[in-house]
């Protein structure tokens, strides 16, 4: 597991992270948070690609003191009861509501929704966790007074 971040990670209780899974950004990852393997946490900005006569190799990074392009300090949530199954990259500075599944292999680009499924490249909505809002309801009522 690689774990790096500009200003802090902060992983919440009963948790799990699938091994070779990388987090590289500024993440706060809620309750009962289920990561499979292979899944990555990326800048989305971690070089100044717009840096005049640089090569995007050479060009300041976000892991230099000084770095100051965009989006340097911005915070990547990951709400509770969230799967994010194999393979699964999320870009810096997305939220990802309570309940929400995203499909293995997925690129996570923007929020997703609560108790909604992901998939795809990009990640868009493909459905509803659960069938109705009551569902949601119970599931939230029993969820609430277990954990």
């Amino acid at each position: 597991m690689v774990l790096w971040a500009r200003n802090g990670i902060s992983i919440g209780n009963n948790c799990y992270i699938g091994r070779n899974s990388q987090i590289e950004c500024n993440v706060k990852i809620g309750n009962d948070v289920l990561i499979a393997n292979n899944v990555a946490f990326v800048g989305r900005y971690d070089h100044h690609y717009q840096q005049v006569g640089t090569p995007t190799r050479l060009a300041s990074q976000i892991r230099d003191p000084d770095y100051n392009w965009l989006e340097k300090d911005r915070v990547t949530h990951v709400e509770n009861d969230v799967w994010l199954g194999y393979g699964v990259i999320i870009l810096s500075g997305v939220n990802i509501k309570q309940g929400a599944i995203v499909a293995a292999g997925s690129v996570v680009t923007k929020d997703v929704e609560a108790y909604s499924i992901y998939a795809g490249c990009p990640a868009k909505k493909i459905a509803d966790r659960f069938e109705t809002e009551g569902d949601i309801h119970d599931h939230l009522e029993i969820y609430n007074s277990k954990y």
